[in-house]
């Protein structure tokens, strides 16, 4: 067993009814960002940059099919390598078997003792970030936690309603988390990003004893702040996606150069399913200023400040901006 070797637990449960008509038909984890990119590719790459090949991946049932339709295989990520060990579970399901008082979380904990590893990370899908897991291992093994939070310092815009936020002391460890709506206004907030590193056994023994006394599916903060746990902060660029207004935030964020650089080209890089498109075609008639195009589109009209997705066609005479 490798002293540093992790399994991940992938959660896509977040859905916001702020986010539709985007969501209708498509998860959260598969909106499209920064033209080629889809949300998810960001926790994933996260996991996958992290020599992390045992994945127990949690998702929305209803929308399964735009999820696979992107992971496909797991090529790009290397989830379809000999060794490499991939669970897909729904969350629906565990809903039912806790509401209906069977054993919520047997095949969470099958996975865990299957992959045989020393640390389990666990991170969902909204952030978008470029996070490196590694450091926080070695984080969570230098301060001998059981378990370790990621937070960063943001600012109220940056929250959803819904998020968690950690009261800290002056050596960042977690006295207490609370829902951000019920928080005092502040200028900064240090907010849950939702991701943990865990002691794999530990976290296998806290699981067995939250499903005998029925408690929520969402531990992990409940576990930080009952422990006392130090937190990790990650200073990289960050957007939680929750609205369409964070979504178009965020995206529009990607032509600037130094927070696209930030997140999409530092030391680890973002991967995302490879589609063998041709390159795209501008026309002589067009115009394109400060945007982001991915390929296969077809642009003959003027184009400005703004994001395109692959496969788009703009026609003579028309302007897109902002």
């Amino acid at each position: 067993m490798k002293t540093n070797k992790m399994a991940a637990i992938f959660s896509n449960q977040h859905e916001y009814n702020e986010l539709r008509p985007l969501t209708d038909e498509r998860s959260l984890s598969t909106l499209y960002f920064a033209g080629k990119y889809r949300i998810m590719d960001f926790a994933l790459s996260s996991i996958v940059n992290a020599g992390i090949n045992n994945v127990y991946t949690l998702i929305n049932q209803e929308k399964v099919r735009s999820y696979l339709d992107h992971l496909g295989g797991g090529k790009e990520w290397g989830l379809d390598t000999i060794g490499s060990y991939e669970y897909l579970d729904f969350y629906q399901k565990l809903m039912q078997n806790q509401a209906s008082g069977d054993d919520y979380f047997d095949d969470l904990l099958n996975f865990l003792k299957t992959a045989k590893t020393p640390y389990t990370v666990y991170i969902e899908n909204k952030m978008v970030g470029n996070f490196d897991l590694q450091s926080v291992l070695h984080y969570h093994q230098e301060n001998d936690n059981k378990i370790t939070a990621v937070f960063k310092r943001v600012s109220k815009e940056n929250i959803a309603p819904d998020d968690q936020m950690f009261i800290l002391d002056e050596d960042n460890t977690i006295m207490s988390c609370q829902q951000v709506i019920d928080a005092q206004s502040q200028d900064n907030y240090n907010l849950g990003l939702n991701i943990y590193v865990a002691d794999t056994k530990w976290l296998i023994s806290e699981l067995q004893k939250a499903q005998r006394s029925g408690a929520s599916i969402d531990i992990g903060q409940r576990l930080a702040a009952k422990y006392r746990t130090s937190a990790y902060e990650y200073t990289g660029y960050l957007h939680n996606i929750h609205d369409i207004h964070s979504y178009y935030k965020a995206n529009m964020e990607m032509l600037d150069k130094k927070k696209r650089d930030s997140l999409l080209f530092g030391n680890q890089k973002i991967i995302t399913r490879i589609r063998n498109e041709v390159g795209t075609y501008f026309a002589t008639s067009s115009e394109v200023k400060n945007s982001m195009l991915a390929t296969g589109c077809r642009i003959k009209g003027t184009v400005e400040n703004s994001i395109v997705s692959r496969r788009v066609e703009v026609s003579d005479k028309s302007k897109v901006k902002n």
